[in-house]
């Protein structure tokens, strides 16, 4: 059965489907099976792993009215290892459609059931609110993975999104865990950066991963040719911050992390 988590964070702009994307692609490269999940009715993590034209009834959308099998679904992408469930505009409505079903909260995770024993890992990238999808999202989940940038608001978002966390953990999914904190958009020049560094560390501990994702234009411009930074350029920082991010998540689960990596 493979570990899902959930990259969350309901303030956008921090970084959360470039992480979703990268560490994916880290992980599969590293030799692990993984089923990125785009929940985000942006669509960005779809697009960025190379599919911006998509059958309408082939999505996450369907998947969550039940219309299609999560096998019906899936894509390949340029990684090896690494397959998509894609999201689509569509999906806005999702939140309205599935208020009068029942077990809305438990949709994903039901439809997630018949694929889960075919990968390691699944990573879920959530919608930037904390809304029916991002509950879905944590209800399906095992552990949850936060990006945070380096800012001044930064703390303000996350005390809401660990409330929603210990709100789905009392409820829905009483084995859901906290994966670790990510601080991303890194600028170590910038003394407020440092400064939001420290307090996070001091407030969190070893719940905060020690790898610091940096600001890198690679990271910026790989989503627009349709690949992870790590085929885009994988000598770059952000490449190496995310191959470090799924060695440290890796480690952290004392899972074996083979060196073969295939990429076509």
């Amino acid at each position: 059965m493979g570990r899902t988590i959930a990259v969350a964070n309901q303030k956008g702009g921090v970084g959360k489907t470039t992480t979703a994307v990268n560490l994916g692609a880290a992980l599969a490269l590293a030799g692990h099976r993984v089923l990125l999940i785009d929940t985000d009715p942006q669509a960005s993590a779809t697009t960025g792993l190379g599919h911006p034209r998509l059958d309408p009834e082939a999505t996450v959308y369907e998947l969550l009215l039940g219309r299609r099998s999560a096998r019906d679904v899936v894509l390949a992408t340029r990684i090896d290892g690494l397959d998509l469930i894609p999201s689509t505009r569509d999906l806005v409505g999702a939140e309205i459609e599935l208020v009068s079903v029942p077990d809305r909260e438990h949709r994903l995770r039901s439809s997630l059931a018949g694929v889960c024993a075919d990968y390691a890992f699944l990573v879920i990238d959530c919608p930037p609110s904390l809304g029916l999808l991002t509950v879905n999202a944590l209800r399906a989940a095992d552990g949850v993975l936060v990006p945070l940038q380096a800012e001044y608001y930064a703390l303000e978002g996350l005390t809401a999104l660990l409330d929603t966390i210990a709100r789905v953990r009392e409820v829905l999914n009483p084995a859901l865990v906290v994966d670790g904190l990510v601080l991303t958009m890194f600028d170590g020049r910038n003394s407020l950066a440092r400064q939001v560094q420290d307090e996070v560390r001091h407030h969190f501990g070893a719940q905060v991963f020690q790898t610091v994702v940096p600001r890198n234009v690679r990271l910026s411009e790989s989503p627009s040719h349709g690949v992870p930074v790590l085929l885009y350029d994988p000598t770059s920082r952000g490449a190496q911050a995310y191959r470090a991010l799924a060695q440290e998540l890796l480690a952290a689960r004392g899972e074996d992390t083979p060196a073969t990596a295939a990429a076509t």
